[in-house]
């Protein structure tokens, strides 16, 4: 069962080494929301993004943030 797993591991590197750059920023892209808090000199906020980077929206906080993706059908995930 492990050698198996092993494999299917490799064939997962493989296929996702031989990505090129555009499938790869677009991996996710209609499954994933990217949240992120963006602090500046006047106000903070959350942004949230699609997997390829384009900023969808800023809100006030982060349980707006994820109910806003997952009303989209997008899994939030948050990164720093």
């Amino acid at each position: 069962m492990q050698n198996k797993t092993l494999t299917e591991d490799a064939k997962v590197r493989d296929v996702l080494k031989a990505l090129s750059t555009s499938d790869f920023r677009s991996f996710g892209l209609r499954q994933i929301a990217y949240i992120r808090f963006v602090k500046t000199e006047k106000t903070s906020y959350y942004r949230i993004c699609s997997a390829d980077g384009e900023e969808l929206m800023n809100v006030e906080s982060l349980a707006l943030a994820k109910v806003l993706a997952r009303q989209e059908d997008l899994e939030p995930v948050i990164v720093q």
